[in-house]
């Protein structure tokens, strides 16, 4: 028997077993799993009216907000493809995507609408806008309202002839090299990743999932799907705001949280984490780059939270691998052992075939020091890059998918992030990974966020420049910190100078804009990527 998989199935399943259950929450609003159904085939039905036809382009402009979450599932039910918007980028950007994805529809939040409205006659294929209303700010009076929209349709159930094989989502990349590409998600594709977020993160119906990672970053990681099919509740977050999200911990009973690690140093900092009663179990999950062991330590130790790290990219929707650490491990009880490993990106996932290979496409020695380019198949890989099939040639080779992230791998399967391909730092004929200097750096006290760079040199091509942000109150000069990495690290690996800055640019996920710190560097040089 041939069903396919359809990511809508995952609501039809939480409807079935927790029709009552609260769904959602976003701020004072809370809908049962009813409601939502209700709401979602009111969207799904005012889409039709508009004439939005399977296959068809919704774009979406919007950070976290109930809204959203519907909107994924009221287009999956008439077969049209959501293009989810990064909310940090800048008008020309959304012109190139909108026009680029062939968007029929456009919905927006209405705090983000003056990011698009410079460029509004150039979005020629925009049939019709859809304002997302948010208290305190103006309407487009020549938009369509969210609620007036809804609120004026039928609650029918709708039904539309699908394959699994058929797209949900384009996914834009943040493209550092030249425009951003779009990745074709399809049914299949998603569903197969949330099949591996339920078992791996061991998404229950007793989770209340906050949403700290943006819904636009790879669907939210899939959470949206995988967490709602086992009938957990979603607590919207809008906004990065460290006291508000250990007010929700505490008041709403968050038991799990997606995040890169540099939104959980930052909730780790922040006084009122210290200042919380926090009853429920917590576990985080993080993916980017891998935080020192010692961060992980002090997650677990002194929050009492479980770390769990995972690796994956857009491409693979997104996840590859998951810090499991096996039994044999958990029963020698070295828990600095343990700590390195929950470190690393892990094992692969189920249904999920890697590999780390060499140049001439061979696997490396399982030695935990030979370097190789991760790669992957599965199910879960993206079908392409959407109007680019040169694109999608150099990235699937050989029915494998390039990653472009250079890793070691140990005796026990574990894949160790060395850096990207770009980021690794050859200095007169060594390699250098940054992660490893930046775990260094990580390790100093006044310390908060640090990342390692390459800069040109005249002697060695290359040398590593380290970039931090020092925590409140706390000095150190530039002598400091290369003398800390000297003590504790091979010279030729250490940064060679050092800057201070008050903050670090950071994508709408949290990860270090390593491109941006390196670009007054190499402007006229070969390091503009």
């Amino acid at each position: 028997m041939h069903v396919p998989f359809l990511l809508h199935d995952f609501l039809k399943r939480a409807v079935y077993h927790y029709p009552e259950k609260t769904a959602v929450i976003d701020g004072e609003r809370r809908f049962t799993y009813t409601e939502i159904q209700k709401r979602v085939n009111r969207l799904s039905n005012a889409m039709r009216e508009r004439g939005i036809r399977k296959g068809d382009r919704i774009a979406v402009l919007s950070p976290n907000r109930l809204e959203m979450y519907e909107t994924f599932y009221a287009a999956f039910q008439i077969g049209a493809v959501v293009v989810p918007f990064n909310t940090r980028l800048v008008p020309a950007d959304y012109d190139y995507i909108v026009n680029h994805s062939g968007a029929v529809m456009f919905m927006v939040d209405a705090e983000l609408a003056p990011l698009i409205e410079p460029v509004l006659e150039n979005l020629s294929n925009v049939q019709t806008y859809v304002t997302l209303p948010v208290d305190g700010f103006e309407t487009n009076a020549d938009w369509l309202s969210y609620d007036a929209m809804i609120e004026s349709a039928s609650e029918a159930a709708v039904y539309e002839e699908m394959e699994e094989t058929d797209m949900a989502t384009i996914l834009y990349t943040s493209g550092t090299t030249g425009r951003p590409k779009g990745v074709i998600q399809t049914h299949r594709s998603l569903y197969n990743n949330a099949l591996n977020t339920i078992i791996h993160l061991r998404a229950e119906d007793d989770d209340v999932l906050l949403h700290t990672l943006p819904m636009f970053h790879v669907n939210g990681w899939g959470t949206p799907f995988s967490f709602t099919g086992m009938g957990a509740t979603h607590v919207m977050l809008r906004k990065i705001d460290p006291a508000l999200i250990t007010r929700l911990i505490v008041e709403e009973g968050i038991t799990v949280a997606c995040m890169a690690p540099t939104v959980l140093n930052m909730i780790f900092n922040d006084p009122s984490i210290r200042q919380a009663t926090i009853k429920q179990p917590v576990r985080v999950v993080l993916a980017g780059s891998a935080p020192p062991p010692s961060f992980v330590k002090a997650v677990e130790n002194e929050l009492g939270w479980t770390f769990v790290q995972v690796y994956g990219m857009t491409e693979v929707a997104p996840f590859l691998t998951v810090s499991h650490i096996k039994k044999a491990i958990r029963d020698e009880n070295d828990m600095d052992r343990i700590h390195r490993l929950k470190a690393k990106a892990g094992m692969s996932m189920l249904m999920m075939e890697v590999r780390v290979v060499n140049e001439d496409g061979e696997d490396i020695e399982p030695n935990g020091e030979e370097v190789g380019e991760v790669i992957c198949r599965s199910n879960s890989v993206m079908d392409g890059y959407w109007l680019q099939p040169e694109e999608t040639a150099r990235a699937i080779v050989n029915g494998w998918y390039h990653t472009g992230d250079m890793a070691t791998l140990d005796e026990n399967g574990y894949i160790d992030i060395v850096d990207r391909k770009k980021d690794i730092i050859i200095s007169g004929g060594e390699n250098i990974s940054s992660i490893e200097i930046e775990g260094t750096l990580y390790e100093h006290p006044a310390v908060l966020e640090a990342a390692i760079i390459a800069i040109p040199h005249e002697k060695w091509g290359e040398v590593p420049h380290a970039v931090c942000v020092l925590r409140g109150g706390q000095t150190a000069t530039e002598q400091d910190i290369i003398s800390f990495c000297r003590e504790r690290m091979a010279h030729f690996k250490c940064p060679k100078s050092v800057q201070f800055v008050a903050e670090l640019p950071k994508t709408a996920s949290g990860k270090i804009q390593k491109v941006v710190l390196r670009e007054p560097f190499w402007e006229n040089g070969r390091r503009i990527n």
